[in-house]
């Protein structure tokens, strides 16, 4: 071995001079892979690893203490093996934009919006992708990668989940669908302290389940994958079973025609609506950030190395989550296994989250055009009292049953995603230094989030209409898009060596996904001022040139952070070209 591997150091030697490296030591063998079959982990010797040095071959610390550990990348398992996290975040797209938000859209301005949801899909698996880059190279959540850049931003990103998720609308959305299928919405149940109409009776009841679940084994991420697998399978079966029913493929036709109308947003437009369903064109805002987490806990590359989250009631033994994580040295070997599981983690979520949610989100938007052209209600009415009567008994069977396994299977994801991140985020910030347990954090924060959810829907305040506290979550989903994803820009940039930072199609993608977001956030925004805070200046208009004084602040302020996130991004791809030999080994599409 070359004196500078032994040492930590990279193995200089070039691709030439370095053995033919054999596919059974790049990629798992069919009993290694079925070992993801749930999740995998791999103890190490933690303390007795070497740590990368400070260099150009090793991910930037940050100008923190510590560092990486050196271990090789576990080989890349076998696509046809794998269940992954795509499948949980495809549950928690199907109830958001794919049954209410993109439907109602299609329904209010016809076919021409959908340009809309297909760019708005396809650019979310750019961002999710590269969520999970991080983890996949170095272990470490985004959000400590977050950290690694200011505390300030794992923080802020915990405010604007709660925010966004904090309250019960999927919950209370799918609650109101049963209750309307059992012709039972309007009943008043009297219990010790309160008097509860049916749909938030049932509302906590579902709560109640989703906190129930995880303590039916002792990885809870485990369970979850498994409950999500279930309900996405049958959420989409039920959604292709109604389109065939109601027989909507005509609507089908207009697809290819939306797809080419990029650019067109329908006078009157609610942008709240629109900025939501863009960010629900996929799951969305915190959901999305989950990512990193559900592959360090698959055991996805050197997150095989990081422990995973146990059930602290069960009483299984818990695993070591390590501040700093790992990295390896940019062998041969390695870089071909970068390149298998950078291959995997595309395909994977290509072929679960993209297609499965462009066949059945536009499956429902069809039958939404077709049976409620010109509505203007909102998702769960339009499909409850504009839809259910035009389409017989079945499909409204089918209808109420689609909404409801969509809708609860999106409020699983909710929970778990906010607990799961605000978790790691509480435990990087303060709780491992107070010595806290991760386990035990997860725990508390879902029984309290959970009573929470209990408490809103057992208060008598005027949410009637759940579909409004979508809205609002949706929109501030959306908001919180533009600042992650330039942040993720800059990170896989500036802190990933030239092997596994992504290429330059990668980075004209975040470019687009940054400026897309940032833009609609900016209207967005100007409205809110100028409507509900009145200030009259901030109004924003969608050309730009008719916006008010504050508005061209606000989008000269956006201008300025997008051209220094280009500059930042252009300058490190530049500064790290050819800095490790043989980079090109660890490229595959899509790099």
């Amino acid at each position: 071995m070359n004196e500078s591997v032994a040492n930590g150091g990279p193995d200089v030697r070039t691709p030439e001079e370095e053995p033919a490296v054999p596919d059974e030591d790049v990629y798992a063998s069919a009993e290694e892979s079925l070992e993801y079959r749930g999740s995998s982990f791999m103890p190490t010797a933690y303390d007795n690893l070497d740590i990368a040095p400070d260099s150009e071959y090793y991910p930037d610390r940050g100008g923190e203490e510590g560092g990486y550990r050196l271990l090789d990348l576990p080989r890349a398992p076998k696509l046809s093996q794998i269940v992954g996290p795509s499948a949980i975040m495809l549950g928690a797209s199907l109830g958001s934009g794919e049954t209410l938000f993109w439907p109602v859209l299609v329904a209010q301005h016809g076919w021409a919006l959908y340009w809309a949801f297909f760019f708005g899909v396809l650019t979310q698996f750019f961002i999710n992708t590269e969520i999970q880059r991080w983890t996949l190279a170095t272990g470490e959540s985004v959000f400590r990668a977050f950290e690694r850049i200011h505390r300030f931003w794992p923080a802020f990103f915990l405010l604007l989940g709660f925010v966004s998720l904090g309250w019960p609308g999927w919950a209370a959305s799918a609650a109101k669908v049963a209750a309307i299928g059992f012709e039972a919405e309007e009943l008043t149940i009297t219990l010790p302290f309160v008097e509860l109409v049916t749909w938030r009776l049932f509302g906590i009841l579902l709560m109640v389940l989703v906190w129930a679940t995880y303590h039916l084994g002792p990885v809870m991420y485990n369970v979850v994958e498994r409950i999500q697998i279930i309900l996405v399978s049958v959420g989409g079966l039920l959604a292709v079973a109604l389109f065939v029913a109601v027989g909507s493929a005509q609507e089908l036709t207009n697809v290819p025609a939306g797809i080419v109308s990029i650019g067109t947003i329908p006078p009157g437009s609610d942008i709240a609506v629109f900025l939501g369903g863009l960010a629900y064109a996929g799951a969305g805002g915190y959901l999305n950030l989950a990512q990193s987490l559900w592959v360090r806990e698959k055991g996805y590359g050197m997150g095989r190395y990081q422990g995973r989250i146990k059930n602290p009631v069960i009483g299984d033994e818990p695993e070591p989550l390590h501040r700093d994580g790992f990295t390896f040295r940019p062998t041969k070997k390695n870089l071909l296994r970068w390149r298998g599981w950078w291959r995997l983690a595309q395909l994977e979520h290509f072929l679960t989250f993209v297609v499965g949610l462009l066949v059945v989100a536009t499956l429902m938007m069809a039958i939404a055009a077709q049976y409620a052209y010109g509505t203007a209600d909102d998702g769960v009415v339009m499909w409850a009292s504009v839809i259910v009567p035009q389409v017989g008994p079945l499909g409204g069977v089918l209808i109420f049953a689609t909404l409801f396994f969509a809708l609860l299977t999106t409020e699983y994801a909710i929970v778990e995603s906010f607990v799961r991140n605000s978790a790691d985020i509480v435990y990087e910030l303060h709780g491992r230094d107070a010595g806290w347990s991760l386990p035990r954090i997860f725990w508390i924060l879902l029984t309290v989030f959970i009573l929470w959810g209990i408490a809103i829907l057992s208060y008598p305040i005027e949410i009637d209409q759940p579909f409004g506290l979508l809205v609002i979550a949706a929109a501030m989903s959306g908001v919180m898009m533009w600042p992650y994803t330039a942040l993720l820009l800059v990170l896989n940039t500036a802190r990933l060596p030239e092997h596994t930072q992504p290429g330059w199609f990668r980075v004209m993608t975040l470019w687009w996904a940054s400026a897309f977001f940032g833009y609609f956030s900016v209207l967005l925004i100007g409205r809110w001022l100028s409507g509900i805070a009145g200030f009259e200046p901030f109004a924003t208009a969608a050309n730009v040139l008719d916006s008010g004084t504050g508005g061209y602040l606000l989008f000269g302020a956006f201008a300025v952070v997008e051209l220094l996130v280009i500059a930042v991004s252009v300058h490190e791809k530049r500064r790290k070209n050819d800095t490790v030999e043989g980079a090109e080994e660890s490229a595959w599409y899509l790099r």
